[in-house]
């Protein structure tokens, strides 16, 4: 029986909550989107009428076809060109989803989600479900079809592996920009001392280009090591004009909820790179210019009144 009016309805009106789940369970929108379709297409095909509550019948969908994209996704990623980093989402875009506490903030934020990727997909599912989303324990059992103790168990060994990093320090949305500018001067003025004493002495640095641009395969470590990559990086060059296509005007401006620098080159994000913020410092530098995680970025730009940039890059 095909669907009536109200039942797209109901669906869409569970599409945003899908989106921000997968793609917290994924770190990659454009996955996230298939999933949510997947669920769609599964939506279409069951007995609605006999579903009483939808949103948990999709959540539990939507989470099992996400864990079948994880498992698959681990063998895709040991032949990955170089680091693997997430899809970053900018400031404003739906699927950050929910960001009334630390817990929900924190668990979209770049460097939690780079974390979230030591995890087992089980382990990764009860720890979004639970930690940004506030399900029970005994919701989540029934959703991946384990008991309410396994969850528990679960979600107390998922959260000590995320909690081996850093702790993250909150800070608004003005903050974050104040830092980036405060970063990008220092990146940019001919001299590491200033950079380095912005950052933490076991400071890294981290690109991905997926293979189709140029980053480094190994993470840059310690403060004066970044700042050196990071002083070279900035410096204009030729040849970095020519693999970039221009001089990418670079903006101070905030992914998943943290500091970053944005690089837009003829209105396409070419770069985000995100820093991660702790108490004694930057202690990461996560750098996205692999282009097919930048899609969504540069279409989340567009919408975006995004004022002046601070320079051009290169």
């Amino acid at each position: 029986m095909p669907l009536t009016a109200n039942d797209v309805d109901r669906f869409e009106a569970c599409r945003p909550r899908l989106g921000a789940v997968a793609y917290r369970l994924l770190g990659s929108a454009a996955e996230a989107e298939d999933a949510v379709q997947e669920t769609f297409l599964r939506w279409q095909a069951a007995d609605v009428d006999r579903i009483e509550v939808p949103e948990a019948w999709l959540t539990k969908v939507l989470t099992n076809l996400c864990l079948n994209q994880l498992t698959s996704a681990r063998a895709r990623r040991e032949t990955y060109v170089g680091q693997w980093l997430p899809e970053p989402l900018l400031a404003g875009d739906p699927m950050l989803g929910p960001a009334d506490t630390a817990e929900q903030r924190e668990s979209v934020s770049y460097a939690v989600l780079t974390l979230m990727e030591r995890l087992s997909p089980n382990e990764r599912a009860v720890y979004v479900l639970r930690e940004a989303f506030d399900y029970p324990h005994r919701e989540i059992a029934e959703i991946l079809d384990i008991t309410e103790a396994a969850s528990q168990q679960i979600f107390r060994r998922a959260k000590k592996h995320v909690a081996d990093g850093k702790a993250r320090t909150e800070i608004d949305e003005a903050a974050a920009r104040r830092i980036v500018e405060e970063f990008l001067a220092a990146a940019t003025n001919g001299q590491t001392g200033p950079l380095v004493r912005l950052l933490t002495e076991d400071a890294i640095s981290i690109g991905d280009g997926g293979g189709k641009v140029p980053a480094r395969a190994k993470a840059f470590e310690g403060a004066v090591a970044v700042a050196k990559f990071l002083w070279g990086l900035f410096r204009p060059g030729e040849a970095k004009r020519a693999i970039v296509g221009g001089a990418p005007e670079v903006y101070a401006w905030t992914a998943n909820g943290d500091p970053a620098a944005v690089a837009v080159l003829g209105g396409r994000v070419v770069g985000v790179m995100c820093l991660e913020v702790t108490a004694g410092g930057i202690a990461a530098v996560r750098n996205q210019v692999n282009p097919d995680k930048l899609h969504r970025a540069t279409a989340q730009w567009a919408t975006t009144d995004h004022g002046m940039p601070l320079f051009n890059a290169f």
